[in-house]
């Protein structure tokens, strides 16, 4: 069961479309893109390690958002991987692309 509808009559009550999907998606990457351009804009003429973390963590969540475009394409978009239950879409509407809900995140955390 997925928190994704793709039905044409429209979503169930709390329930993500695609269409809606993909707009959270591309709104988080592009939003990451300005942060990429916008440390790559500072004029440093030596690397910075601070701003180096910041890319590579702007790039981790670059990777997690081309994922979740993968998981709507195959129809697991909104399944939780480690229970595989619906993540809520209060949950998708913050991050867009998360793999896990709460109770599986913080498991994974530890």
């Amino acid at each position: 069961m997925t928190t994704l509808d793709t039905s044409s009559t429209g979503p169930r009550p709390g329930r993500l479309t695609a269409h809606d999907a993909r707009q959270r998606l591309e709104h988080a990457r592009s939003s990451r893109l300005a942060q990429l351009r916008a440390l790559g804009e500072t004029g440093q003429s030596s690397p910075d390690p601070l701003m180096s973390a910041q890319a590579e963590a702007i790039g981790r969540v670059l990777k997690e958002i081309d994922e979740a475009f993968g998981r709507i394409d195959d129809g697991s978009y909104g399944d939780c991987l480690g229970c595989v239950k619906p993540v809520p879409a209060e949950r998708l509407e913050i991050l867009p692309y998360t793999r896990y809900c709460v109770t599986c995140q913080r498991r994974a955390a530890v």
